[in-house]
């Protein structure tokens, strides 16, 4: 893993990925440390971020590094016509490594192949999100003791969260049954339901989401997500499909936990935020450890 680009979640093993896993537990138990002292970390977000942005920015400032970067095209020289190839070789020579978010399809394993410092992709456009991916599965095995053979059920936007893509094909290496709630117009990619049935895993589609929450241990909510519809009436009509409340818990399992990579729009009524299995705030924290891990692990400094 060392010097090694993350640009999607299939770049890792299941040994690798359980390796960060553990390597994060250490960082919880003690995120101080000074791993990075003298280290430069360049943070590239070419489209808005809170969560990701800042939990990469508290990881490397917790192990004493330092980040340089911009928090939006409109503040770098891309507003000026330069090409995302250039700004890579650039910022390169004033880092050791590149975490880099982008509207853009394929653009992580692009700025892979021409970079001479490693990247982390923070996400490509509707492809990828592989550092979200990890801290979900941390926050997965942290709440449930295991990762194997879980129900795990995906409702919202499936078609573009990116999020979703990666989690399902992470998942799809420990014996996963997938429920995946949507409306028609937003259901999971083929080419992501392929990594499923190559694994010969079960999956399920529905459009009601009370059919599922009795029969998962995780409930993973997503927004629709506005800026990925090409056509601002298809976002419309399909906005509103999903709002979980308290009362519609109520009969799920003991262990479930109720997730969301944030931020959320009305997905998630304000009164689950109380409930013992809402999750999702502490699984913004366990972002900050699994970046800890992510980071030092690629640098070889663990």
């Amino acid at each position: 893993m060392k010097n090694k680009s993350l640009v999607s979640i299939s770049d890792y093993s299941r040994e690798e990925i359980l390796r960060i896993l553990d390597l994060a537990a250490e960082f919880e138990k003690q995120p101080r440390q000074e791993l990075l002292r003298g280290k430069v970390i360049a943070s590239l977000f070419f489209e808005p971020s809170t969560r990701t942005r800042l939990s990469f920015e508290s990881a490397v400032q917790q192990l004493g590094g330092s980040i340089i970067g911009f928090a939006s095209a409109d503040t770098s020289s891309v507003r000026k016509g330069e090409s995302l190839k250039d700004t890579i070789l650039t910022v390169s020579n004033y880092s050791d490594l590149i975490v880099m978010r982008h509207p853009v399809d394929g653009s992580a394993r692009y700025a892979s192949e021409v970079s001479p410092v490693p990247i982390i992709n923070a996400g490509d456009g509707a492809n990828q999100h592989p550092t979200q991916c990890l801290l979900d599965l941390y926050s997965i095995r942290k709440t449930q003791g295991k990762l194997e053979g879980l129900d795990v059920a995906f409702v919202g936007d499936l078609k573009y969260g990116r999020t979703v893509h990666s989690l399902v094909i992470a998942l799809t290496q420990f014996n996963t049954r997938f429920h995946l709630v949507s409306p028609v117009e937003l259901k999971l990619p083929s080419a992501v339901k392929r990594y499923i049935k190559e694994a010969k895993l079960e999956y399920y589609q529905y459009t009601d989401l009370n059919e599922v929450i009795p029969n998962c241990d995780i409930l993973y909510m997503t927004r629709i997500q506005r800026e990925r519809f090409p056509d601002p009436l298809e976002y419309e009509k399909v906005k509103n499909s999903y709002n979980l409340n308290n009362q519609m818990l109520e009969d799920s399992r003991p262990n479930l936990k109720v997730l969301h990579p944030l931020p959320r729009v009305n997905e998630i009524n304000v009164d689950v935020d109380t409930n013992p299995k809402a999750y999702y705030f502490e699984q913004a924290l366990n972002g900050v450890y699994v970046r800890q891990a992510i980071v030092a692990s690629i640098l070889g400094l663990k």
